[in-house]
């Protein structure tokens, strides 16, 4: 946290602080906080530094609040109390998670990605029992008794509730090889003297539409030499050079970096980004749910449309 002049604020002062204030001396807060008396006088002194204020007047006799003081310490009273509500709430929480937490997400985004971030969870919580259940059909959350669902790409309309947890941006792949006995298409309208290897589950497999650095649109439809409906077998099949896709980022950015599949026309057109969703069936998650989906928005950073 920092000040209003951008000087880092040491929280653990604002305890220093409160603790002299109700104790009413510097020896007794010494005493309360098990430190020295000079060790509170020392952070009381550097609490003033990083807020650029006086805090307290004191004296060799007495001690006593400076106007701003006086304003500042009710202000540090919540904050303190707030953060040791939030520090039981979170306790309590993890003590409650127990039983079984039952989930599904797509094979290539559940095996690639959930599943590191799912075993940091379990650690987290050892009672909770886990059932993750991949699968690259969307699964009825109610009569399949799930909490919660991991879904990529675009949402339909759906009585479940739903939130965004990160962004998936597709890439058009191939391997060099391929490009190097079929040529390397620069413009989106190229794509359609290529092979393509098309994914059934995209809402029109054989049709593309690229987006150009100025927002234009270019639509074009490709020729499909094979249906797949699973990523992980479209990146072997382009690994082999059968042909180019467009695959999950998170799936080839490995293989992009080590060459063994070079990206194709990007940066100047790039298609329309997916999102990575948390589905769960009813309005007031558990907190069981919460608290995954809580983690997996901070192990996932969102990123724009």
């Amino acid at each position: 946290m920092r000040s209003a002049g951008g000087r880092e604020i040491n929280l653990n002062r604002l305890v220093v602080f409160a603790s002299i204030v109700s104790a009413g001396s510097f020896t007794a807060a010494a005493r309360e906080l098990g430190l020295t008396k000079a060790m509170v006088s020392q952070h009381l002194a550097r609490l003033e530094e990083e807020l650029g204020i006086t805090l307290m007047l004191r004296t060799s006799r007495k001690m006593s609040l400076t106007e701003a003081g006086l304003t500042f310490h009710p202000d540090c009273v919540r904050i303190l109390a707030e953060t040791q509500a939030a520090i039981e709430r979170i306790s309590q929480d993890r003590q409650a998670l127990v039983g079984t937490l039952r989930l599904t997400s797509t094979t290539d985004y559940g095996v690639t990605v959930l599943g590191p971030a799912l075993a940091e969870f379990m650690r987290r919580y050892p009672k909770l029992y886990v059932e993750l259940v991949l699968s690259d059909e969307i699964r009825d959350l109610v009569a399949e008794r799930f909490d919660l669902s991991i879904r990529v790409g675009w949402l339909r309309d759906s009585s479940a509730h739903a939130m965004r947890l990160a962004q998936c941006r597709r890439w058009v792949v191939a391997s060099p090889t391929y490009l190097a006995l079929r040529g390397t298409p620069r413009e989106p309208g190229e794509l359609s003297a290529h092979d393509w290897i098309a994914a059934p589950l995209l809402p029109a497999p054989s049709t593309l539409t690229f987006i150009g650095n100025n927002g234009s649109r270019h639509a074009v439809r490709v020729r499909p030499v094979a249906e797949v409906n699973s990523a992980s077998a479209i990146r072997e099949l382009i690994l082999n050079h059968v042909g180019l896709s467009a695959l999950p980022e998170y799936l080839v950015a490995d293989d992009i970096r080590a060459g063994r599949l070079a990206l194709l026309l990007g940066p100047d057109y790039r298609l329309r980004t997916a999102g990575i969703y948390a589905v769960y069936p009813s309005q007031r998650a558990p907190a069981k749910v919460r608290l995954l989906i809580d983690h997996l928005r901070q192990r996932l950073v969102p990123g724009p449309e």
